[in-house]
């Protein structure tokens, strides 16, 4: 057996091809940028429960950036965080409810989005015009259209950006990618990728409530339809209502997607996506996106596929989420644990490879090193966050619809009308798409 040690002697050329990411990657000698090799750079953050906090905290660990503005619409939320941060850091950040208020202060270089999917779109575009360089947090929008909107500003303004996709900087990933494309697996013909996970069922209904004391809730919406407060659609469990995520697959997908076509190399749209889906597991629960759900992605020679069941937390080779390259001499099969090969009879050697665990910390590194570079080609991309999140998109739409679709990404249309109608949201009023360049 091949072991982690004797593969990574193997492939050490890798690293000196930019292949593999090593630990110390960021830490290059830094050229002159808007913000200079010495200078502190000033972050703020947008959405401050969960995952905005979490990018945030690893942002602030690497000693180069200073909060100075918290922005949340729960002022009890707001509250703690900023005082975790003046314990952490001696100096308390100014507190907003409004982002757009902070986003006038042009003491801020960077901002995190950390928002629900549904404002990601009007965060990312607004930071970007306001000349603040942005690390988003993935799904990169809710819908095909908000991509496309967050990509072209990001150009137009001249913006650093990188969505919070952090497999992308983990060096067990770059390794596997090194191993696929050395050809070992022979040709691959399919490419599964799965993630059963509890939380994707929900609960059953509750009654809708009173808005909770401090809480925004009016700002919270923003251009969602308007809806009645109920706490089902609140905090964390948002994902699974339509106006505000899309279920496991734009969750978890995009993470397992991103490496599948990365694994591929895929750069452009599907020759054809096939979905069905439902509420079949969990009928009685109060979650609007599929509980159950399969998609099949159609290239010319190869297949990825897309499944998941909420509320269960087993899957194919004992893993409850992960991807499988399904090649003639052997299998690969990864997730954020490990990754092995399981040879087809003596084609293939087995090995097991695993990760360092740095891939958040080379993520926010990459992102400080791209800031003071005005290096737009971050370790995750909004063009590539682009990508993954709309190949999500199109499995849940091709669903919705009931049919097999294809997408033209030149000229944003679908094969069918139906699907057309889903790829750009009605903002709810004063909120506006952002205008096309």
């Amino acid at each position: 057996m091949v072991t982690r040690r004797n593969f990574l002697q193997q492939s050490a050329t890798a690293i000196a091809a930019g292949l593999i990411v090593p630990s110390a990657w960021g830490e290059k000698h830094i050229r002159s940028g808007s913000v200079g090799a010495n200078d502190r750079i000033r972050a703020a953050l947008i959405g401050c429960r969960s995952m905005g906090w979490g990018d945030l905290s690893d942002i602030l660990a690497t000693k180069e950036v200073e909060c100075v503005a918290l922005c949340d619409v729960d002022k009890t939320i707001l509250e703690n965080r900023a005082g975790e941060i003046e314990k952490a850091h001696g100096k308390k950040p100014d507190i907003y409810g409004d982002y757009r208020k902070m986003l006038e202060r042009k003491d801020i270089d960077l901002v995190v989005v950390g928002t629900p999917d549904h404002w990601h779109c009007l965060n990312t575009v607004d930071a970007c015009a306001a000349g603040k360089d942005v690390y988003v947090e993935k799904p990169l929008a809710n819908s095909i259209a908000e991509c496309d909107a967050m990509v072209a500003a990001a150009k137009k303004y001249g913006r650093v950006v990188q969505v919070g996709q952090q497999q992308r900087s983990g060096n067990h990933w770059h390794e596997m990618k090194n191993y696929i494309d050395g050809g070992k697996l022979g040709k691959i013909c399919r490419v599964e990728v799965w993630g059963n996970f509890n939380y994707g069922a929900g609960s059953l209904p509750v009654p809708d409530s009173e808005v909770p004391e401090g809480v925004d809730f009016d700002m919270w919406l923003g251009p969602a339809p308007n809806r009645t407060f109920n706490r089902q659609r609140f905090h964390g469990s948002w994902r699974m209502y339509w106006d505000y995520g899309g279920g496991l697959l734009t969750d978890w997908g995009v993470h397992l997607l991103d490496m599948a076509l990365w694994g591929m190399d895929v750069k452009g749209m599907p020759n054809q996506v096939m979905s069905g889906g439902g509420r079949f597991a969990f009928p009685q629960n109060a979650p609007e996106t599929f509980d159950t759900l399969s998609v099949i992605y159609a290239f010319d020679d190869f297949l990825i596929q897309w499944s998941n069941v909420a509320g269960t937390e087993t899957g194919p080779f004992n893993r409850n989420y992960g991807l499988a390259f399904k090649g003639t001499n052997g299998t690969l099969v990864a997730n954020r644990e490990s990754w092995e090969v399981i040879p087809e009879g003596k084609k293939a050697e087995a090995i097991t490879v695993k990760p360092d665990g740095r891939d958040r910390r080379n993520h926010v590194a990459n992102f400080l090193t791209c800031i003071k570079n005005r290096d737009f080609n971050t370790a995750c991309t909004i063009e590539n966050g682009s990508l993954c999140a709309k190949y999500a998109h199109l499995g849940n739409i091709s669903a919705k619809v009931g049919t097999a679709l294809i997408y033209d990404d030149k000229k944003k249309t679908f094969n069918n009308k139906a699907a057309d109608k889903l790829l750009r949201p009605a903002y709810r009023s004063p909120w506006k798409f952002p205008a096309a360049n």
